[in-house]
């Protein structure tokens, strides 16, 4: 057990931004983080997965700790469905392929998701039609300070759109160590959202597998979103807002071709990145930060930017899109203050 100081997050945080944490340590089990805690009881804590939806403001004044808990293990099965627990610091697309390659069906939509199977459930991660709350049985956390160990199921995960029990009743409390997935043996397909059909056709791909929509939404999300490693971004910036559809009709009648997709409770959803667009924000240049020129819904560090610009930015685009639409844009990313 190594714990280091004054430590650099850059190569932590796919935003790239250079803040340092006074402390920093991995762990790739219970009994580790246990033992580091018990070394700094009384430092502020930060958990870090894959750093890929997470913006550094300012230096973290704590200790961070980056869970690499590993392991899949087959705990259950019956002729439709098959349970795995994963380790928390397992890659998420990694994952994917591991359920690809067993032909184990349900998270196909969620191909090249950045991030680590432990923030799923803490974001409940979605795209393309589907979210991750569809396939979670059950998730296991620890308390930060008691050690007290808890199981919740699918229910009382309290998911909702990038919601959780985690982001909310419980933020900052829980460290998720293991999640298991109920997955299908049987897929059911989920390609009627964005882009999908029409690179099925280009690509006549007549025969559906989860193999081939996990390639077409590969593809969609490299034309789109750029890859980390070489600009700095957090993906989706903002959350998709849900409008009411007396709201929804109001900007219709300005904007005919505004998109939108049903939402629960009779809310509509409109693509926040669309929005962006229309306030004029797509590929605009602030400084050190800007709006990726192909899809205004991500913010991205154009070299050596600030975590502050980066924020700076965020509140300009959602002081624009209030101004034009009446809507106030909501983060998706978990901005550390």
């Amino acid at each position: 057990m190594i714990i280091k100081q004054n430590f650099s997050l850059r190569p932590y945080n796919t935003f790239g931004i250079d803040a340092k944490s006074r402390y920093f340590a991995t762990f790739e089990c219970i009994e580790d983080l246990v033992k580091i805690k018990e070394t700094l009881p009384d430092e502020p804590l930060l958990i870090l997965g894959g750093g890929s939806n997470i913006l550094f403001v300012q230096d973290f004044e704590g200790l961070t700790l980056k869970n690499e808990i590993k392991g899949i293990q087959k705990i259950k099965e019956d002729p439709q469905h098959v349970w795995l627990r994963v380790g928390a610091g397992e890659n998420w697309h990694e994952f994917v392929c591991y359920c690809l390659q067993k032909q184990y069906a349900g998270v196909e939509n969620l191909s090249l998701i950045p991030g680590t199977v432990g923030a799923a459930p803490m974001q409940n991660i979605g795209a393309y039609g589907v979210e991750i709350k569809e396939v979670i049985h059950s998730v296991e956390a620890i308390h930060r300070d008691t050690q007290q160990q808890i199981t919740l199921n699918n229910q009382d995960c309290a998911f909702g759109y990038r919601e959780s029990i985690f982001k909310n009743k419980y933020k900052y409390q829980y460290i998720i160590h293991h999640v298991t997935f109920r997955l299908s043996k049987k897929p059911t397909f989920r390609v009627e959202y964005g882009a999908i059909q029409e690179i099925l056709k280009q690509k006549n791909i007549q025969t559906l597998s989860i193999q081939a929509v996990s390639e077409v939404i590969c593809e969609i999300r490299k034309s789109k979103l750029p890859d980390p490693a070489k600009i700095g971004n957090g993906g989706s910036f903002f959350k998709n807002p849900e409008i009411s559809p007396a709201h929804f009709e109001s900007i219709k009648a300005r904007f005919e071709h505004v998109p939108a997709y049903p939402s629960p409770e009779g809310l509509v959803k409109v693509p926040a990145g669309w929005l962006i667009e229309q306030a004029g924000w797509k590929g605009k240049k602030e400084g050190k930060a800007g709006v990726h020129e192909k899809q205004a819904l991500v913010l991205v560090n154009l070299g050596n930017a600030q975590g502050k610009d980066i924020l700076a930015l965020s509140q300009k685009i959602q002081d624009s899109v209030n101004e034009l639409f009446e809507v106030k844009l909501s983060p998706e990313i978990n901005i550390i203050p």
